[in-house]
């Protein structure tokens, strides 16, 4: 009854908070205060069980990979397509698609989980894997150092089921293997200050498996991987079974390789960060599907990938198009910077509140972009005065988006296509300039 009820008023207040243009989370809050269970009786039938994805960066772009080719190889799929990754995020995806019931109907949940709250998630809904991207400096405001978000992925990894697939390459999720051989399966301790040792609660201790990009193409990235230092631990990354590795990269797509198959994808984004993406996502519709998974549906499942929301989207704008390259970190945007074309067209960069902290602006370089063509957002004058020390010229500063848009769609050419590189915030303000609500999608 209390689950029904939930469900009730929280798709009346997602219905209102529409009309005004208000947030995606809120209608998830209000109706996890009506059934805190709302969650855990949702998720409870789901017959393959749950995928979460962790990182400091690429959960929105893998869980739409991860969710597409599972789509592809005939399953049932539920996500959270938006980046809604808190708990209440969570439950307003929930919200928008399931019945009266509360239930949902489907093979498998794949759910992009923040960080903070991903051993919370763990702990009520049990997945059956998990997948960490990436630790990579983001959010020190929130998370202190980045050795502390980097332990609360390691910490929710382990409370997979099933398997962990971890990134060879990242220092922090490379150690999770020696912290899971290093845990007993007899004796339970949740008074431990190493929740690794999470799985000895009376289950098996999940399986470990790797992905990782061949150093060759590394090197050919102007800033590399970018992944976060770890000062308190060594590599363990030659202790991980590999299971797919990033061997090539082209301006399209990018080859995979694999014990016995070479495959050959085709990506809905530039960029080596999206390559790495797509090998963390075969590497984990493997471990679901087993002998069921298939190249060839792999194949075709990005072949006709489109963009998750504002990550290399292109959307059509007056008589042109336009490329929305959203960041929200230092290493988000120096990697979409390296993997932007040698023409732009006409460039907007945009950041506002949603961004407190930018002092990392100045540790990013922007050879990428030699001139723009207006600079918008809260903290736009900040932006300003960082592109000068970095000689990018600029014609505009305008602090009003809504005016900033305007601009641009006067600078509109048919042929030409602009590229606007904005924080998240902005991207939902600038696709509803341009006609996009907030789920509609590009190309």
């Amino acid at each position: 009854m209390r689950q029904s009820l939930a469900v009730i008023i929280g798709k009346c207040v997602y219905a209102l908070t529409r009309l005004r243009g208000g947030g995606s989370a809120f209608p998830g809050l209000v109706a996890l205060r009506v059934a805190p269970r709302l969650l855990q009786n949702a998720f409870s039938r789901l017959p393959r069980g749950i995928i979460f994805v962790l990182g400091s960066n690429g959960k929105s772009t893998t869980t739409h990979m991860v969710s597409q080719v599972l789509r592809a190889h005939g399953l049932n799929v539920f996500t959270n397509p938006t980046g809604a990754n808190l708990p209440q995020g969570v439950a307003s995806s929930l919200l928008r698609q399931v019945g009266i019931g509360g239930v949902i109907r489907g093979d498998i949940a794949v759910l992009e989980v923040d960080e903070a709250f991903a051993v919370e998630l763990a702990e009520i809904l049990t997945p059956r894997v998990v997948l960490g991207l990436n630790t990579q400096v983001d959010q020190l405001y929130r998370f202190i150092d980045t050795e502390r978000a980097g332990d609360m992925m390691l910490d929710a990894m382990a409370l997979a089921s099933e398997a962990i697939v971890t990134n060879r390459d990242d220092p922090f999720l490379s150690t999770i293997g020696s912290r899971m051989a290093a845990v007993s399966t007899t004796t339970p301790n949740r008074d431990a200050p190493d929740k690794a040792s999470a799985p000895a609660q009376g289950r098996a201790t999940p399986r470990v498996v790797a992905f990782g990009v061949a150093d060759d193409v590394v090197a050919a990235s102007p800033n590399g991987l970018l992944n976060a230092q770890n000062f308190s631990e060594p590599s363990h990354a030659s202790a991980l079974d590999v299971v797919t590795e990033v061997t090539a990269i082209s301006d399209s797509g990018t080859t995979l390789t694999m014990s016995a198959v070479r495959l050959d994808l085709s990506l809905p984004a530039r960029g080596m960060h999206y390559a790495v993406d797509a090998a963390a996502a075969v590497t984990t519709v493997q471990q679901v599907l087993g002998s069921e998974w298939s190249a060839e549906l792999t194949a075709a499942a990005f072949s006709d990938m489109k963009p998750a929301y504002g990550r290399g989207e292109v959307l059509p704008f007056e008589s042109t198009d336009v490329t929305f390259v959203m960041f929200k970190n230092m290493a988000s945007l120096q990697l979409n910077l390296d993997s932007l074309p040698t023409e732009t067209g006409p460039a907007m960069v945009a950041i506002d509140e949603g961004t407190p902290d930018m002092s990392w602006i100045y540790d990013v370089r922007f050879d990428a972009l030699r001139h723009v063509d207006v600079i918008s957002g809260d903290k736009c004058w900040q932006m300003a005065n960082c592109l000068t020390m970095k000689g990018v010229t600029f014609d505009l500063v305008e602090p009003n988006v809504e005016k900033a848009v305007a601009r641009m769609r006067e600078l509109a050419t048919s042929g030409v296509r602009q590229t606007w590189v904005v924080n998240y915030e902005i991207t939902m303000i600038a696709r509803k300039l341009i006609g996009f609500s907030e789920l509609a999608s590009g190309s």
